[in-house]
């Protein structure tokens, strides 16, 4: 997903179907540019994200894989944490899961 803020992207996440990067249907890869952060842009992908899907795929749990200082942020979008800190690329993550989709 790609969003767009002024004619500039703004804010990128990835949708992924059950299967390939964990069992349940994931978001990965999410990123926000430099210049819009702060603006709540990270929380509206995500939402839409979410939305996404539910609407590809059905109301079944999303689980990521995310930077541990993000956890906080991840909770308030309705996800807990599903396992142990792990390093990935020399970055601190952690699995979490949503069992509950959030409207965007």
């Amino acid at each position: 997903m790609l969003l767009f803020s002024e004619g500039k992207l703004a804010a990128y996440c990835r949708l992924v179907p059950a299967g390939l990067s964990y069992g349940e249907v994931s978001i990965g890869r999410v990123v926000s540019s430099p210049t819009y952060r702060g603006k709540g842009l990270g929380r509206k992908v995500m939402k839409l994200a979410i939305q996404s899907c539910e609407d590809l795929f059905g109301p079944k749990p999303i689980r990521i894989g995310a930077q541990t200082y993000a956890t906080k942020f991840y909770e308030s979008l309705g996800f807990v944490v599903a396992g142990d800190p792990y390093d990935e690329d020399g970055i601190e993550h952690i699995e979490m899961v949503s069992h509950q989709n959030v409207r965007a």
